[in-house]
């Protein structure tokens, strides 16, 4: 019935709920959803709807992929996803890590990846032509609240806030691709810090970066990834002149 409900709701061919409802519960397109679903769902038996010893219908592809969604997209409790889609707390729970983990195995090779020559070229041409010469995306930080964060730990995660938080710094380009990510700094740490020790320059360092190139005054100018600057909070990434 859950599941029978849930398909009525959001996936049959007249849907109760409209695409604007659907994105506002899921936090995307029903297509992009359909889409992950069925990579994950076609990359192991996990998430494939199944019988048991007793004859009895598993939860289905929809109902273990929207009940992760709902977590991720808004933090919501495990035990919530009982109420609208019939999934116990720890069932929810390992359907969440199964999820994150075959995420990663499935598209990590196209999307959770440093860009390639071919993509800096992109990048650049995009910014250029938005007034933003070298420029390869917007780098910024935020705080996740840790919650339960042990007391011995307490001091160290906490920032101005007062409260113990983890960092995550990332860099994303015009469309939110998000092609670097960088996660588990105390949030009492201030940007340099968090900069000094993510990999994002590091690499740089080391001069195993993708080269870059631009043009000023139709000039080809050779470059490298570095930081630009930050203003209110916010750092750009530009390629400049190594």
């Amino acid at each position: 019935m859950a599941d029978r409900n849930l398909f009525n709701d959001y996936f049959a061919e007249n849907p109760r709920s409209n695409e604007v409802m659907f994105r506002r519960r899921i936090r995307m397109s029903r297509g992009l959803f359909s889409r992950i679903a069925d990579a994950v769902k076609n990359h192991g038996r996990y998430f494939t709807q199944r019988v048991d010893g007793l004859g009895r219908i598993g939860l289905s592809t929809n109902q273990n992929i929207t009940a992760a969604m709902r977590i991720l997209a808004y933090g919501t409790p495990a035990d919530a996803a009982d109420e609208y889609i019939k999934i116990g707390e720890l069932n929810t729970i390992q359907c969440l890590q199964r999820f994150s983990r075959d995420i990663v195995e499935v598209f990590a090779e196209r999307y959770l990846r440093s860009p390639t020559p071919t993509n800096i070229d992109r990048l650049l041409l995009i910014g250029e032509k938005r007034g933003f010469i070298g420029m390869l995306g917007s780098l910024g930080c935020m705080h996740w609240r840790w919650k339960n964060c042990p007391t011995a730990c307490a001091g160290q995660y906490a920032g101005r806030s007062g409260s113990p938080t983890i960092i995550l710094k990332s860099v994303a380009d015009y469309d939110l691709w998000i092609w670097h990510a960088f996660f588990g700094m105390p949030g009492s740490n201030n940007d340099i810090n968090v900069l000094e020790e993510s990999n994002l320059f590091s690499n740089l360092v080391q001069g195993i970066t993708p080269p870059a190139n631009y043009f000023i005054g139709g000039k080809r100018v050779p470059s490298r990834i570095l930081l630009s600057r930050c203003i209110s909070g916010t750092c750009l990434a530009e390629a400049t002149v190594a």
